[in-house]
């Protein structure tokens, strides 16, 4: 006898994750929220009680008429808030009672919605806890609709970490930033930092879908191994075919690797480290000069622009900016190439900026 095994098609396994309810993703997707002292959310609970209070203090007052009141007949203001107060604790002593039909109305589709409300917030630590899944479900929700143009980050190791922190230093926005990363450890780091984070293996297409890879502007590959960086950036690759892809790699001998698999760019940083390393020994100022210009947030830093109307035609060497290079037709080219002596629209300066000019 022969059996035939039923497969799934791979797209379909790829896209389990993606195709979950947002409920489904709280433990895999996180949104930062802004941190609220415990004493703020007791004064919070509080004064949404005393509104509760309030209101019914004020409905029943409005109609006291319609009320018995066992003691002396009539509904003072004191009395109202008598009544209120056992009403909402359904501790209901029976002295103040609805007589009229009106009354009685407004107590089914007033007061008793209120007692409710006034329970949970009484109750509103366990409520909290329950209601915190479904808000973050629906920021989860909200987050997936609207995400774009946005930097993925995959790893979050030392690497990731100082990636991080130089775009925010240059200006990016932490919203703007989204951590991929199966260290809880390294996700707790990037929450307090205020990114949005996805837990899961960097490698898995559906993860970099919940990153929302496919509508990202920039692709980070920061993984701690080089046969990984290798198998994300061919995913990422695969799945946001117009992003622009940065991969670091701990040996130069993988960079055509990283390149053939459709990064655009790549870091070799165990090299990069050494020859720093060796500057040092020699020359300690060169390596803090050079430490200076890869901090985008302090003194001088290294920065990008497009060659501006009236700088067309002219030389790189000639202008009042320091231009360390020069991007032609998608090529980096040294200032004193001759393809870039006359420079052309759409040709990018690579140059030193201060921090004056930020």
């Amino acid at each position: 006898m022969v059996r035939r095994v039923l497969r799934r098609p791979l797209a379909a396994v790829d896209e389990d994750l993606t195709t979950q309810p947002s409920a489904a993703l709280v433990d895999v997707v996180s949104i930062p929220e802004s941190f609220v002292s415990p004493g703020r959310r007791i004064l919070r609970r509080v004064i949404y009680a005393l509104a509760a209070l309030g209101a019914v203090v004020g409905i029943v007052y409005f109609d006291r008429d319609g009320y018995n009141d066992a003691g002396d007949g009539e509904l003072s203001l004191l009395d109202c808030a008598y009544y209120a107060t056992v009403s909402l604790s359904t501790t209901g002593y029976g002295d103040i009672t609805p007589a009229t039909p009106t009354a009685r109305l407004v107590n089914v589709v007033a007061v008793t919605p209120l007692r409710v409300i006034f329970l949970i917030i009484l109750i509103g630590t366990t409520v909290e806890t329950l209601t915190a899944q479904s808000r973050q479900a629906f920021k989860i929700q909200r987050w997936r609709r609207t995400v774009r143009n946005h930097t993925v980050v995959i790893g979050y190791g030392t690497k990731g970490r100082t990636a991080v922190a130089a775009m925010v230093g240059g200006g990016v926005a932490p919203a703007d930033i989204v951590v991929v990363d199966d260290n809880a450890a390294a996700l707790e780091r990037a929450k307090s930092a205020g990114l949005v984070t996805v837990h899961g293996d960097g490698t898995k297409a559906d993860i970099l879908r919940l990153a929302s890879v496919q509508h990202a502007k920039a692709i980070i590959v920061a993984t701690d191994d080089d046969a990984s960086a290798v198998l994300v950036t061919l995913t990422a690759r695969e799945l946001a075919p117009g992003a622009k892809i940065i991969a670091a790699a701990r040996e130069a001998e993988n960079q055509h690797r990283l390149k053939q698999s459709g990064a655009d760019s790549t870091v070799v940083s165990a090299e990069t480290a050494g020859r720093l390393l060796g500057l040092a020994t020699q020359t300690p100022s060169v390596v803090e000069m050079m430490e200076d210009l890869l901090t985008p947030d302090v003194g001088f830093s290294v920065a990008e622009r497009e060659v501006t109307p009236k700088e067309e035609g002219g030389s790189p060497r000639h202008l009042p900016d320091i231009v360390l290079g020069v991007v032609h037709a998608g090529r980096l080219m040294r200032v004193d190439a001759p393809e870039v002596t006359a420079l052309q629209a759409g040709d990018r300066l690579l140059y030193i900026r201060s921090g004056d000019d930020r």
